[in-house]
């Protein structure tokens, strides 16, 4: 038996797995339903330019015949001139198409594609394209979005977290160069230059299994190496012996311009239950003075610059400057959680939020107990 003149079309294991695939309704499918089930096929498999020019084009011939397949039979010279291709790249695009399970060749006789209809000119039959799978696939579709989705938002977070890692670490290093001079800093440097050379831009390229974990490490390293010089060989923080009042200020020496007013402390209890990122702080909240170094430490977190928590401290005291850190990390971890994405600059969120506070436009006491109160809901 020979072949027709225009050709004969490989048996594919894709296009015979695709014919298996059924509707499943009772209503006829419109084309603005088909044109749905496509545009989400094309994200799902995220196809080419030209893969989707041409399944928009077939998907446009669908007549909306009443049949239990979606069969449409435009020519290659009609999809040449809709789509401005060449014949080749329709060839190409409609054969990654059938491998791709989205459309099921129906070939004829003679090659050819048309219609076959009954003596009142209605459509009975007909020889090229079986658009069914797009229709029929149409929940792997939406399951494939939400993957990737989850997926992207997973990948932003990572970033988002190396980002913190990143200005953590140098923070680290400028603290130690400024404080601590003498202490050998040359391989925490060479780690952030390593570091910093395996991590890709954000560009949807999955980060290496072990780079997330290689950041927080380095960043566990700077700051250990930091708190160690601090603590001039010795296993605990400093404690310093409290000669004033009760109501003064826990943390004089870095407060010397403004003291926090009496009536306005905040509890300990009240940031932990209301902002629940003060756990990044490594250490228990019983007092006001935790309270003030949590602030100072996780100002480095925020990625606000050192700038920002003097003016603080300078115009609202050290411990609403601390709570101030806290409640806007909080806010930022609460909205990149969400993907909202609204704050883009977690620092100058900061110091917006501390020139309020000073000018008593914002009552911090009061914002700390409503967001306790969402939490709790």
């Amino acid at each position: 038996m020979q072949l027709a003149s225009s050709g004969g079309r490989r048996l594919r294991h894709a296009a015979l797995a695709a014919r298996k695939l059924v509707l499943g309704i009772e209503h006829t499918v419109t084309r603005k339903e088909l044109s749905a089930a496509a545009r989400e096929a094309e994200k799902a498999l995220k196809l080419s330019s030209t893969q989707r020019l041409v399944l928009g084009q077939l998907v446009a011939c669908w007549g909306e015949q009443k049949s239990d397949r979606l069969l449409v039979w435009p020519s290659n010279a009609r999809l040449v001139a809709t789509t401005g291709l060449s014949e080749r790249a329709i060839r190409n695009a409609i054969r990654a198409l059938i491998e791709l399970r989205l459309v099921i060749p129906k070939d004829s006789p003679n090659g050819k594609r048309y219609a076959v209809r009954d003596p009142a000119g209605t459509v009975i039959d007909a020889f090229g394209f079986d658009l069914t799978p797009i229709y029929a696939r149409r929940g792997e579709w939406a399951l494939a979005i939400a993957e990737q989705k989850r997926l992207k938002e997973s990948l932003k977070r990572a970033f988002d977290e190396i980002t913190i890692c990143r200005r953590a670490i140098e923070e680290a290093l400028s603290a130690l160069a400024q404080h601590f001079p003498d202490v050998d800093r040359s391989s925490l440097e060479r780690d952030l230059v390593a570091l910093k050379a395996r991590t890709p831009r954000r560009s949807g390229v999955p980060l290496p299994t072990d780079l997330l974990e290689a950041w927080r490490e380095a960043r566990n390293l700077s700051e250990e190496t930091f708190y160690k010089a601090g603590c001039d060989g010795t296993r605990y923080r400093h404690i310093e012996a409290e000669t004033g009042f009760p109501s003064e200020t826990c943390n004089r020496d870095a407060d010397t311009s403004r003291p926090d007013l009496p009536g306005e402390s905040f509890s300990p209890a009240l940031l932990v239950e209301a902002c629940p990122i003060i756990t990044l702080y490594g250490y228990p909240i019983r007092n006001a003075a935790d309270v003030v170094s949590a602030g100072r430490f996780l100002r480095s977190t925020l990625g606000a610059h050192p700038s920002a928590w003097e003016e603080a401290v300078e115009a609202v005291g050290a411990l609403r400057a601390a709570a101030a850190v806290i409640y806007v990390l909080q806010l930022y971890d609460d909205d990149v959680s969400s993907g909202r994405n609204r704050i883009r600059n977690a620092g100058g969120y900061f110091r917006s939020l501390v020139r309020r506070v000073g000018r008593g436009e914002l009552d911090l006491q009061a914002e700390l107990i409503a967001l306790r109160r969402r939490k709790m809901t």
